[in-house]
């Protein structure tokens, strides 16, 4: 199929094509007739399972790490799933330093806020 349908069925642009392709997400298409790019139906289904993927958080790198175990053997989509797996309790652990950091962030704000208040209160009733 050509890029226009393969776009259309995917949902993605053009450039997104052009994009993925460059990084290796998926393959150039072949040249036909007058340069004409085709592409076949894996490309379609790896540009679906990558926005997919992109919907669980993960980044193109992270993709690029494990796109091709999704199509490459299809035994390999346990060892593919449990790759994700690994990368989605990574991205939790981040999640929760950030929120443990916010948290003390957020303590340390409010301590300052009640100091400026009685530093404030006090100079008022000085006045």
């Amino acid at each position: 199929m050509r890029i226009g349908e393969l776009t259309e069925r995917a949902g993605v642009t053009p450039r997104t094509v052009r994009y993925y392709e460059s990084i290796g997400l998926i393959p150039e298409g072949e040249r036909e007739g007058q340069g004409q790019h085709y592409y076949t139906e894996e490309t379609v289904a790896r540009l679906r399972k990558i926005d997919q993927l992109k919907n669980l958080g993960l980044s193109l790198d992270e993709i690029g790490d494990v796109i091709d175990l999704y199509f490459i053997d299809p035994s390999d989509v346990v060892q593919a799933k449990q790759k994700v797996l690994t990368i989605l309790r990574q991205h939790l652990d981040e999640v929760d330093q950030k929120i443990t950091g916010y948290q003390q962030f957020r303590t340390e704000l409010q301590a300052h806020i009640e100091r400026f208040e009685r530093w404030l209160g006090e100079r008022g009733e000085h006045h």
